[in-house]
């Protein structure tokens, strides 16, 4: 269906041309983008961690262990003493003002802007929203949503620069699993991992270089701390790991750094595989004890700031460094609702939605 397909009797619906009078309204078909992060859960308390937990340790996507194997060990240990720690964790950091974690707040800001930049170059023809893979809102809903309001045709950004299965598959899959379900099935489009786009790694280097010129003294190394996966990963085909030190290589070379000035690190190991590395809580010490006095750490794979930036790199690890002998730490906050990294986003979707707009 068309737009000239349909008689627009007040703004957003109409009825079909030729159609009987009894037939329902019909939205205004438009565009949608859908922006999907990882997920937040709804409260700090042990229930609100442990339903968020559950619905995320149970996927597959991350820990794809045999359910029999797993699920026992899950809900009978882990989930019995894991949502006080990660409550406590994100109380930390909770955005008491609005009552919501960062994540939540930080990807509402960042779908303002990009409507609000699309809306510039498109009119009213482009609905933008977010959701998120676990908790809410969900990733089910807002697709409905969406359709409801004449979306026919989605793109579904995975707001994960780099490329994994653990992140930007089972985002994905959920945008699917939603598809399953409808009688009409809107077009969607996946937007793939843009870890090498010139206008993200400019706003990655811009916001390293207000850093340092904010900063007393310039930090000696700038480690780039990625969120880790197992090794078997890479041996399976996942491009997460070369992705993330490709990123690491354009922004020095952005920067104009020599090698040494920019280290790959990977965080938030768990269990008894080997994991990529090396792990940034031991890499940032090892710095320190060679010598290093003042480091900075960016995370190049989160695209807003989180439990595992503002709790784990700027608590957890930041303590790492200066118990092994480091006396100064300088965190680079993600890029968040930066001007420059909304205006890659832009970038990103008005070339995906390439015939489309």
């Amino acid at each position: 269906m068309t737009a000239s397909q349909v008689d627009q009797d007040q703004p957003g619906e109409g009825r079909l041309a030729h159609a009987p009078a009894d037939h329902p309204p019909v939205a205004r078909p438009r565009v949608g983008v859908v922006l999907a992060n990882l997920g937040t859960p709804d409260a700090t308390d042990y229930w609100s961690m442990r339903r968020y937990l559950n619905e995320f340790l149970s996927d597959k996507r991350v820990v794809d262990y045999p359910s029999w194997k797993w699920q026992p060990l899950l809900q009978l240990i882990i989930l019995t003493k894991r949502p006080f720690s990660s409550g406590a964790a994100y109380r930390g950091i909770w955005n008491t003002d609005r009552d919501e974690s960062p994540l939540l707040t930080i990807t509402r800001e960042q779908t303002r802007k990009v409507a609000e930049g699309l809306a510039a170059a498109h009119g009213d023809g482009v609905l933008v929203d977010f959701c998120m893979r676990y908790g809410n809102p969900s990733t089910d809903s807002v697709l409905r949503r969406m359709q409801a309001a004449g979306c026919e045709k989605i793109l579904f950004f995975p707001l994960y620069p780099q490329y994994a299965s653990p992140t930007t598959a089972t985002a994905n899959d959920q945008a699917f699993r939603t598809l399953m379900q409808l009688k009409w099935q809107p077009a969607l489009r996946t937007v793939p991992a843009y870890f090498a786009h010139p206008d993200y790694i400019t706003a990655l280097a811009n916001s390293v270089n207000e850093a340092y010129a904010a900063a007393e003294e310039s930090p000696e190394v700038l480690v780039a701390s990625y969120h880790g996966v197992p090794k078997r990963f890479l041996r399976e085909g996942d491009p997460y790991h070369c992705q993330c030190q490709k990123t690491t290589r354009l922004l020095r070379e952005r920067l104009g750094w020599e090698p040494d000035a920019v280290q790959t690190a990977f965080q938030s190991q768990f269990g008894p595989e080997e994991w990529v590395g090396p792990a940034t809580v031991d890499h940032v010490a090892e710095l320190a004890r060679r010598g290093r006095k003042h480091i900075a750490v960016i995370s190049p794979a989160f695209s807003a700031d989180c439990v595992e930036t503002l709790e784990e790199i700027n608590e957890e690890i930041k303590e790492s460094f200066l118990a092994a002998g480091g006396e100064r730490f300088t965190y680079v906050p993600c890029l968040n609702d930066r001007d420059d990294h909304i205006q890659a986003l832009l970038a990103v979707i008005e070339n995906e939605l390439a015939g489309w707009c």
